[in-house]
């Protein structure tokens, strides 16, 4: 039993977070044993989105340096030409349309560079989920007469039977069918699954983006290849840094958290003045559950950080001490916490985030500001003491930074708190560095929350979001789904002299 003072969910009040538009027919995406595919309905868009070696030394602070050991991560793309296949995709729609009497769909490069990066993205973290709002990013060309998308895997490379499956699948069949729809932008990424030794593993994904236009966008074309249409081989996302690099193929068990101290990304942790730490389990709408102990002598914190460091299935909590140590204590599924590994020292001037921050390695990294506002990547060595670091990034010096997909689009991006209170966004490309462009600020007076929460799963399968503690002891939660802050939610009060786990 929690004692008293520590905060206790209440229920939501009356403010609610804004909603994104829900697909009704959408099933929770899941792994298949079999081609799978979910289907999106094609909503009337509204608008255009705004815009060295293991001894123990300090490490942060050196000299980027390259690591020769590569560390267990995703699975890589493969850079095989897809031009046949988008053309197959192409034509067997086209094929299948005029059977029913329908206007043939064209092709533009702008729209099919939005399906090309979401099939790599998937495909580079195997999940099948649709990209959030696709219809708002700018890549869509402001479409006026609908929008739909359409997802399909296959263990081989016959990408006509892509085009089968959707048929025989009313969701999707009904998306081809659409007579709204002029205009399409096609993504085929190949990776290198075995269906024989991992059923699981599918070695072709395929992406269409479906959009009605009242007048044609400028630089449309009446099929793949035509003027303007990017080459047609899928290269890996380039790591200017090589800091992205994963190593062995490793794929992440299923494991049943009902006895895990930390249940499930949507759970909220924090750590008492005295050193114990609670979760309280995520009962959805941004409700929680009362407080459970699941560690105690957590003192001498700088921060505390929830993630899955090793990817065994099980959360881990990652102790940042104001010594400078850094440790990993692993989660067990059967309840608490291993012996801490110590993943360095040296590290308490440095502001940190913890996450997937690159797209094609499924180990959790760490991303640090200094005190001069530069950005670094460290990349996961499991347990054990990290050994590379490299320079992604400059910025303004921050005291506060948080991991988050802030704009929905699939990749994780950077949130900084200044000392003006100013919240910054970096945002994400998947790969070592944030994309180059300017950063905007995407709110003020920040500095009245004390701790900022990645979270995933609040509002329902897919969704995420950030939950901020405020100064005043209140907990509140923005919903990220929509790609943008919304309107607030109160998780609950008496938080004061808590500190919340990132």
């Amino acid at each position: 039993m929690a004692p008293t003072a520590a905060p206790t969910a209440t229920a939501s009040p009356s403010a609610t977070a804004i909603p994104s538009p829900k697909p009704t027919a959408t099933p929770t995406p899941t792994k298949a044993t079999g081609p799978s595919a979910t289907p999106t309905p094609t909503p009337t868009p509204t608008g255009t989105a705004t815009t060295q070696t293991s001894a123990p030394t300090p490490f942060p602070g050196k000299t980027p340096s390259g690591d020769a050991n590569a560390d267990n991560g995703a699975l890589a793309l493969l850079p095989d030409s897809n031009s046949a296949a988008i053309l197959t995709v192409f034509n067997s729609i086209n094929s299948y349309r005029a059977s029913l009497g329908l206007a043939p769909v064209k092709y533009h490069a702008t729209v099919a560079g939005l399906a090309q990066e979401w099939s790599n993205n998937i495909a580079s973290r195997e999940v099948i989920q649709h990209r959030a709002n696709f219809w708002t990013d700018p890549r869509a060309l402001n479409p006026n007469n609908g929008a739909g998308e359409v997802i399909a895997v296959r263990w081989d490379r016959d990408a006509a039977q892509l085009v089968e499956w959707w048929k025989g699948s009313p969701g999707h069949d009904a998306v081809l069918r659409d007579p709204r729809f002029n205009v399409i932008g096609i993504g085929i990424t190949y990776t290198d699954g075995n269906w024989q030794t991992t059923p699981n593993r599918f070695t072709m994904w395929g992406v269409v983006n479906f959009f009605g236009y009242t007048t044609l966008p400028s630089g449309t074309v009446t099929k793949p290849g035509g003027t303007g249409t990017p080459p047609g081989t899928v290269t890996p996302p380039a790591d200017p840094v090589a800091a992205c690099e994963p190593g062995d193929k490793y794929q992440p068990p299923t494991v049943d958290l009902k006895s895990a101290a930390i249940r499930s990304g949507a759970d909220l942790v924090s750590v008492a003045a005295d050193g114990s730490v609670y979760s309280y389990p995520s009962l959805g709408n941004a409700k929680y559950g009362a407080a459970r102990k699941i560690a105690q002598g957590f003192t001498g914190l700088k921060e505390l950080f929830v993630s899955d460091w090793d990817r065994d299935g099980v959360f881990d909590l990652i102790a940042q001490r104001t010594d400078g140590q850094l440790l990993v204590y692993p989660g067990r599924a059967s309840g608490g916490f291993g012996s801490p590994g110590v993943l360095g020292h040296g590290w308490q001037s440095l502001t940190l985030a913890v996450g997937q921050w690159c797209a094609t390695n499924r180990l959790p990294q760490i991303v640090a500001m200094d005190g001069s506002g530069g950005l670094w990547l460290y990349k996961n060595s499991g347990m054990t003491y990290i050994r590379s670091q490299a320079a992604i990034a400059t910025g303004n010096p921050a005291v506060r930074l948080s991991m988050v997909d802030y704009n929905a689009d699939g990749f994780q991006d950077l949130l900084t708190v200044e000392a003006s209170g100013y919240l910054r966004l970096y945002r994400g490309s998947g790969l070592a560095t944030p994309r180059q462009e300017a950063r905007p600020i995407v709110g003020a007076a920040w500095t009245d929350y004390t701790g900022l929460r990645s979270l995933q799963g609040v509002d329902g399968p897919g969704s995420t979001g950030v939950a901020g503690l405020g100064t005043n002891g209140v907990l509140e939660y923005w919903d990220l789904t929509s790609g943008r802050l919304t309107t607030p939610v109160s998780v609950g009060g008496g938080w004061t002299g808590f500190k919340l786990a990132q």
